[in-house]
Order: structure tokens, then sequence, then C-alpha cells
């Protein structure tokens, strides 16, 4: 049972080939070019997906590409640092897309006096039968949004570890395990830095991918004010249904976890780590949960565009989502204005795609 002094808002939903190459010829086909016959039933996950962005896009205009790699994370398992300007919708496109999924949705809005136990919970005295009893906090739902994580202090961000890492939570020496699926989207401001606390490596190496939600373009910003001059309260999000329950989350989990990728694009992957390690632009490289996620999330790109193969090309695609928070920029690459999107876009110039 939540304890209701928690700062959360708890909603339940109720649910709701490629071409082959010639056989005649004597090249090798392309990995681009080599279905694999593997019976998984790519079509139940293209159509969640499908339906997924027709509903959010009922009140998010644009971050298509925003919306396609949250649920990247998602299926792979993973959480989200999602950073971005004020009123760029970060928080209105999470609860869309929870709202569109059949789970438990929470919000944790962090502030400079949240406590550890304001988010994992406490062990309270019961007076009626002389026993202590654990409460659970906020952070048992399945859909967690973080609101401005990094206006919490260290050792709050830090109760985050376990929960991220194991799916679970430790108090008093007793384990408490988070029913599947958890997935926890945080977001912060990157303009601001008065009252806010750097989130440390190790807490932003817990995050599957980092996404940068920028300004929308021209058009979409006319299309924007079209939907909504009539609109102000923005009731359009009540038309945004449910679309998959639990279960067939499970099996796009399981579907994904099966997805065909090559052992030349596994090589492909370490090279891009290993490259992350050996360049001098660079002060911290990727560790082995990088290029872990990196194998995951391609998986999981591949899934959501109805492919049961990899290929190079969604390796590129989740490539700076997937590194950009865990490298650090050598200090003088930072003096020179250098950004990471740049290194790592050279460091896969430089790798030899697989063929």
């Amino acid at each position: 049972m939540e304890d209701q002094n928690n700062p959360i808002d708890n909603n339940d939903f109720d649910p709701q080939e490629l071409p082959m190459e010639n056989s005649n010829s004597t090249e090798t086909p392309s990995i681009e070019a080599q279905p694999l016959s593997s019976g998984l039933d790519m079509s139940f996950i293209k159509s969640i997906v499908d339906r997924t962005r027709s509903e959010v896009q009922k009140v998010i205009i644009g971050q298509d590409e925003i919306l396609d790699q949250l649920m990247v994370a998602f299926f792979s398992g993973g959480h989200v640092l999602l950073e971005g300007t004020p009123g760029v919708a970060k928080t209105l496109i999470v609860k869309m897309l929870a709202k569109s999924f059949s789970i438990n949705f929470g919000r944790i809005q962090f502030t400079p006096d949240l406590m550890p136990t304001d988010v994992i919970g406490v062990t309270v005295f019961n007076m009626k039968d002389s026993s202590f009893e654990f409460k659970k906090g906020p952070i048992f739902s399945n859909f967690i949004l973080i609101d401005e994580i990094n206006r919490a202090p260290a050792k709050t961000q830090a109760a985050l570890f376990e929960v991220m890492e194991e799916n679970q939570v430790t108090t008093d020496g007793q384990q408490y395990k988070i029913d599947f699926p958890l997935f926890i989207i945080a977001t912060q401001n990157p303009i601001e830095q008065e009252g806010t606390y750097k989130l440390p490596e190790a807490q932003l190496d817990r995050f599957l991918l980092k996404l940068n939600i920028k300004y929308p373009s021209l058009e979409d910003e006319f299309q924007i004010l079209k939907r909504y001059q009539s609109d102000f309260s923005q009731k359009t999000e009540n038309d945004v249904n449910t679309v998959c329950s639990v279960e067939d989350l499970k099996k796009c989990t399981e579907i994904i976890e099966k997805v065909h990728i090559n052992e030349e694009l596994l090589r492909y992957i370490a090279k891009i780590i290993d490259g992350t390690r050996n360049n001098g632009d660079l002060f911290l490289g990727g560790s082995p949960r990088a290029s872990l996620a990196l194998m995951k999330t391609s998986k999981a790109m591949a899934a959501i565009k109805g492919r049961d193969f990899v290929t190079p090309d969604d390796i590129r695609d989740v490539s700076v989502a997937v590194l950009n928070h865990r490298l650090i920029l050598s200090p003088e690459r930072e003096m020179e204005g250098v950004t990471i999107d740049e290194v790592i876009a050279d460091i896969i110039e430089n790798i030899e795609v697989p063929r």
C-alpha cells in the first residue's frame, strides 16, 4: 500500500521481407539483405508500436523520433534520461505514452528537501500488533516519471541505484521486488545550474538512453497553435486510449530478445565501444554495460521497424542516445567546444561497416 504523503500521482489505466539477393549471384549477400526465418511474430510488435504512435500523436505534434526511442528503451527493459529546455513537452509525452499502456503510472517531483525514504518507502511501527511494517514508496509503480531529477541531492538520487539496476529495494535487510514492467523516465533541465545537483557518472550509466528534446520545427509549431487554439485546457489528452496490456508487453520483450544479430554486428558494436576507450578526445570511454545497451537497443530498434534481424543502421540509429551520457570529453576538447555527439559520430565514421 502506498504512503499517501508521498509526492506522487498514481493512475491505473484500464487496458484496452526484405528481398533476397539473386540466387545465381556468387557474391555474399549483405547483412541488410539477409532475412531470418525465425518464425517471430514481428507484426505483433509493429501493430502495438503503430497504435501507440497514433494515440500519443493525438496530443503530441512532432517528436516522432523521441517517441520511437522511448519505446525502444521500454521494450529493452531500460530507463531514460530526458533532457530539454522548459516547455518542450517532456512531461506531457511521458504521460501520454504511459496512458497508452495498461500499467500503473506514478510521478515523483524531485525537490531539494526530498529524502530517500520519500522515494523507496519507510519502515513504521504498527502499534496494533507491536510489529514493524514497511510502507512502500512511490517507486513501487510500473511506469515512473521522475520530474527534474537533478533538483534532489545526491543521497536521494542514490536511492534509485538498486531499483534501476536490479528492479528491487533493500531496506532493513529485506528485499522487495518490483513487478514487471519497471520503466523510469527522469527529466532534467540543462540550462539551470542554481538549486540543482549534477548526476554522478555511476547514476548516469544506469540510464539506458539519454534523449535530448529539441524545439519543434516552424511547421510543427504552427500545427501546435492550430490544434490548441480552441482547447486551452488540452482536453485532447482524454482522447488517448490504452493499446496494450502487461501480457502484451511481456510478449514484445520476449520477441525482441530473440531478434537475430549477426556475429559481425556484435564485433561492430565491440569496435565502437573499444573506439571510445582509445580516443584522445575522451577522458572516459564506454564500459561493457554500454556495449550491452547498444546490442539490446539495436534489437529493439529493428523490432519496431518490423524486422527480426539487426542491421548496421539500427546500431547507428541508437548509438548517440546510448553513449552520449556515458562518455566524458577530455578537458582540452571541452574547452575547444567539441561535443560528445561529434566525437561519437567521428568514431563510428572511422569504423568499417560490416557487409
